[in-house]
This record gives C-alpha cells, structure tokens and sequence, in this order.
C-alpha cells in the first residue's frame, strides 16, 4: 500500500470516529435537555405554598369593615398590612382598631400584631392587647384579645386585667358585649376595691 494512500486512510478514520464522538455528544445534550424541559413541565405549583403567598401588601392603610345593612362596625388602622387571598387573612401590624356598636358607640382596642379571618370576620390583636371603653371609663389589658364583628362580643383567654380606676379585677377569663355594655370574669377572680372616701359635711 503506498503511503499516501495509508496516511489518507488513517485521516479518514480519525476523521469519523470524531465525527462518531461529535454526534453521541450532540445526542446527550439533546436527551438532557429535553429530560430538563419535561420535569420542568411536569412539576406542579405547590398549593400549600401559594397559600402563603402575601396577594396584596399595603403601607400606612387603613382597612373599614361593614355588616349587611351597610354600617360601619370596624375600621383597623396599620403601617402595614398582609392579605393572603388564598386563605382570606389579613396580617396587620400594631394595629389599632375602632370597634362600633349597635349604638354606634366607639370602643378602641390595639395590640403588638393583628390578624382578620375575612370569611368569620373575626379580628385576633395578640402582644399586649388592649381594649378601651371611652364611654364606659374602663381599660381591659391581656395578651390575646378576639373579637367577632357579627356578634360585638369580645373575649380573652389569657389572663386579662380590667381596670376602672381607682379599681382592678384580675381574672383568666374575660367575655365583653360591646352591644350591651356587659363585661363577665371567670376564673380565679380578684380584685382591689378601695373603699370610697366619704364626703365632708358641709359647714354652716
């Protein structure tokens, strides 16, 4: 065999089996492409992940509440406020709150955190929870206040500290009807009552 003819062949044989090599290279990075398309493709949005997913975030709002017949029961001022549509709530922070009663009177509760379940329109403030009654002259302070719009009953099962001064009631328990203006204690129940100074007599 001459040798040109031999150096040809061995060009030619190297020439294919890089060709071979080129194509099997090619081949791989077609299949794992396509292997990274299907799982991409394949997996599933997590649904308890988008639960928790915040839909709308707002600074410096405030958030008004109304019942049936188109009356103002709550308004709940924030810095800022979370809503997660997925599980209808409502995340505030430091909130205050105006509560209304039937009567339209005010009554005024604040807390650390605030949550508003939108579908039983019920509002829980935790961290050094407070609820004022401006008409009534007494102060309620727990760590976990609830209330339900729909009923205007407020309630703690925290300890909780009423407070009209010059006396305080301490209890484990504390259940308020804004509507009626009746306040319940139960549980381990005590309370410093000073006795009333009597009055001077007037002199003649």
């Amino acid at each position: 065999m001459r040798p040109g003819l031999q150096t040809a062949l061995k060009r030619l044989y190297h020439m294919r089996k890089r060709a071979w090599l080129l194509l099997i290279i090619i081949t791989l990075g077609v299949l794992l492409a396509w292997f990274d398309l299907r799982d991409t493709h394949t997996v599933s949005p997590d649904p308890a992940a988008r639960a928790d997913e915040p839909g709308h975030v707002a600074d410096h709002a405030t958030l008004a509440l109304y019942d049936d017949s188109g009356q103002l029961t709550q308004q709940l001022t924030s810095p800022r406020i979370t809503h997660t549509p997925q599980q209808s709530m409502t995340r505030l922070d430091t909130p205050h709150a105006t509560l209304i009663d039937s009567e339209q009177n005010e009554w005024h509760a604040s807390a650390n955190e605030g949550t508003l379940d939108g579908e039983q329109q019920q509002l829980m403030l935790s961290g050094d929870a407070h609820l004022v009654a401006p008409n009534e002259g007494w102060q309620l302070d727990t760590q976990v206040l609830y209330y339900d719009s729909q009923t205007a009953h407020a309630w703690s099962d925290s300890p909780a500290l009423l407070q009209q001064p010059p006396q305080r009631i301490r209890a484990q328990r504390l259940d308020a009807w804004l509507d009626t203006g009746k306040v319940r204690l139960t549980d381990r129940v005590r309370g410093h009552h000073p006795p009333v100074a009597a009055s001077a007599e007037e002199t003649p």
